[in-house]
């Protein structure tokens, strides 16, 4: 059994709109962190002061820090210019200062009519614009690998963070994400997205069908990359994104027991590979 301990971090709002249910529900799956990407109904970076202000006295009247603000910023269409995620980020970079969060999870916007090569520099030139307006505010971007952006696959997810080259920017790891675009996680782009992967989301797929299932239950390749990530001396959050309900485009919904279902599947996943998360 490895000694390796993880922080549990999760989806608060695939478990209910109110943060104090999302809060009562983390809590007794044992974790210390919370991932908000909304609250009451409303996106993170559309909350007004007071809701931020609010949010951040229910969490800490819950006992709860929060890992990572799950933004939206970058799923949006290309077209649009550069200036309009930045000043959407400007939001997420306030609402990670009210609440402590040293993360925020970005996507390498959609593309629509274009190949990925005709998209590539106008995406380079967004997320350096991106990673400029966070450095030296002590926040992260994490961007998250996703079906129909830019950096969906592997190579295109490290063209990204190599062409950037930022401190401000490094990797969240979606595994089911990548199952849903044809990509094998582990043994197609661990070796090579590792070194720049901080942060990691958990849920799993069918490759056969794209559909989310409990880890471990899927073609994430989970234990694999969960033992690859332990001897690799990752101490990082997993953050569970279960999507077992429900899932749309700027997020996805489980509810309390299928979020449950989650946490017990991915617990079992750590177990066998000697890894402790709370």
């Amino acid at each position: 059994m490895s000694d390796t301990k993880w922080e549990l971090s999760g989806f608060g709002d695939e478990i209910d709109a109110d943060p104090r249910v999302q809060a009562a529900v983390m809590r007794a799956l044992g974790a210390n962190y919370i991932e908000v990407r909304s609250a009451w109904g409303t996106n993170i970076v559309d909350l007004s002061e007071e809701q931020l202000t609010e949010l951040k006295k229910v969490l800490y009247e819950a006992g709860l820090k929060v890992s990572a603000i799950a933004s939206p910023i970058g799923k949006v269409d290309i077209a649009l210019p550069v200036e309009h995620e930045v000043e959407r980020l400007g939001r997420a970079l306030r609402a990670a200062e009210v609440l402590g969060a040293g993360y925020i999870r970005i996507f390498s916007f959609y593309y629509e009519g274009k190949t990925p090569e005709e998209a590539r520099d106008a995406v380079i030139e967004r997320m350096t614009a991106l990673a400029k307006r966070a450095e030296g505010t002590g926040v992260v971007l994490v961007h998250e690998n996703e079906k129909d952006i830019f950096g969906d696959v592997p190579s295109r997810v490290l063209d990204i963070v190599e062409s950037v080259d930022s401190p401000a920017l490094k990797l969240a790891w979606d595994p089911a994400n990548f199952v849903q675009v044809g990509v094998k996680p582990f043994t197609e782009g661990y070796e090579m997205l590792r070194p720049h992967t901080v942060y990691l989301q958990i849920k799993d797929a069918l490759a056969a069908t794209g559909a989310v299932v409990p880890a471990g239950e899927g073609d994430g390749e989970l234990l694999a990359t969960v033992e690859a990530f332990r001897d690799s001396g990752y101490a990082g959050f997993v953050s569970l994104e279960p999507h077992l309900a429900n899932a749309f485009e700027l997020g996805g919904f489980s509810g309390p027991q299928a979020f449950g279902v989650a946490a017990r599947a991915f617990a079992k996943v750590l177990e066998k590979a000697g890894v402790e998360a709370s």
